[in-house]
């Protein structure tokens, strides 16, 4: 029964890729508009463990809603621990973000970390909204204490 569940999951995933639309050609000058995600050079990390992470971004309309999502890792660059999200502004205007969150507890130490940053778009496609990546961007940071 399982292997009838995954061929059953991959055909109706394959049939919603052929049903998505597909993309047309670009009518503005690419030079002129921008998307863009930049990462603070420095987080801070607060004395219950909550770890803040800031940058900036910049997009412009998108159909679906849009969010600047931040994870960060220190040591094991293979463990990543997700911090919030912010729902973006898309309107070509470069806007600031600021998330907080808390890993496992005593995930972080104040020093050196590497932070993503990924400007992305939930876009209904058929039935169910997927992503779109819009930019990412990754940082080393100093995550401070305070």
């Amino acid at each position: 029964m399982p292997v009838r569940s995954a061929a059953l999951a991959m055909a109706a995933g394959a049939a919603l890729l052929l049903a998505a639309p597909t993309a047309t050609a670009v009518t503005h000058d690419a030079r002129h508009v921008t998307e863009s995600v930049t990462v603070d050079p420095t987080g801070r990390i607060a004395a219950d463990g909550s770890v803040t992470l800031s940058g900036t971004y910049r997009c412009t309309a998108g159909t679906g809603p849009v969010f600047v999502s931040s994870s960060v890792s220190q040591g094991d660059p293979s463990v990543r621990y997700g911090i919030g999200g912010t729902r973006a502004v898309c309107d070509g205007l470069e806007h600031r973000w600021v998330n907080t969150g808390t890993p496992s507890q005593n995930a972080l130490e104040p020093g050196a970390a590497h932070v993503e940053a990924t400007l992305m778009e939930l876009r209904t496609t058929g039935i169910l909204p997927l992503p779109s990546f819009h930019a990412r961007q990754g940082q080393d940071v100093t995550l401070t204490a305070g």
